[in-house]
């Protein structure tokens, strides 16, 4: 069986990496394409075997699944394309949450579905969350499950969760770097600790904070009641952050829900323009 990928990006390299490292294909079963080739190109440096292609045709004609790794609005003239190379028998796996199973398979006559990665999923962790079109026999889905569980926990995910399931397991890595990194910068500048000791210090905690999580020897719940000692320092860092930023997060998902509903409406007005 061969691999495609179209569009080797920041999530089009953690897809590759992802298939690789986990072993889920050989490299020489693997093939990739992007508008600037030098981008695949850099991939093969590392993955000597892998097929790097000029054309789309080339993707559809050799493999038997093609991840669509394209920005939205690139989606507009690529699935053209796909939609008439791409034969029924084979399945074509985007990585967009704006644009729906449901719409996908409105425009290629393929199987269809959605796999929104993760940058965990690097270290074959993390979560990957997979939606499914009506053309997927259930044998199929199994299968893609199994081999979605050698780099990450699959989630099978509804339509109406997709976008905050993405804020979650895709963004989310973005998000908590950023507050660490500020974090960080403000030790830096408040206290007598150097901005690589505090950020040796924080990398650390994060692994040990993960690892307990992953061995399952506490709740997010259970932890801040094991270290937050009522009357202790830690009661007053979180009265803190409960008065200073107890509403981040919901103005943090009004935000990428409203930039996720205007990337689809311009979606679907560049298709009505096709």
């Amino acid at each position: 069986m061969n691999w495609g990928v179209i569009g080797t990006g920041n999530m089009g390299q953690v897809i590759v990496t992802a298939l690789l490292e986990a072993e889920v294909t050989n490299p020489s079963a693997l093939y990739v394409t992007n508008r600037t080739l030098a981008k695949a190109e850099l991939l093969q440096k590392k993955y000597p075997k892998i097929h790097v292609v000029e054309e789309i045709h080339d993707i559809t004609t050799h493999c038997d699944v093609v991840f669509l790794c394209v920005k939205p609005k690139d989606i507009i003239t690529v699935l053209p394309i796909l939609g008439e190379q791409l034969r029924k028998d084979q399945l074509l796996i985007s990585i967009t949450s704006a644009f729906s199973v449901e719409e996908l398979e409105q425009n290629v006559s393929c199987q269809v579905m959605r796999l929104i990665p993760s940058i965990t999923n690097f270290s074959l962790a993390g979560v990957s969350l997979l939606t499914f079109g009506e053309r997927v026999p259930e044998s199929k889905k199994l299968w893609i499950e199994e081999w979605a569980k050698s780099f990450s926990k699959p989630v099978r995910i509804e339509e109406g969760k997709v976008r905050i399931a993405s804020d979650l397991v895709s963004c989310g890595p973005a998000f908590f770097a950023f507050l660490a990194e500020q974090y960080i910068k403000d030790a830096d500048a408040l206290t007598d600790l150097s901005y690589q000791e505090a950020t040796t210090l924080l990398q650390e905690m994060f692994i040990g904070f993960g690892k307990l999580l992953e061995d399952g020897h506490f709740t997010l719940e259970e932890l801040i009641e094991k270290v937050c000692v009522k009357g202790g320092i830690t009661g007053e860092g979180i009265a803190a952050i409960e008065a200073n930023g107890s509403q981040l997060f919901q103005h943090l998902i009004k935000a990428t829900h409203d930039k996720f509903n205007h990337e689809k409406k311009t979606l679907n007005r560049l298709l009505s323009y096709r």
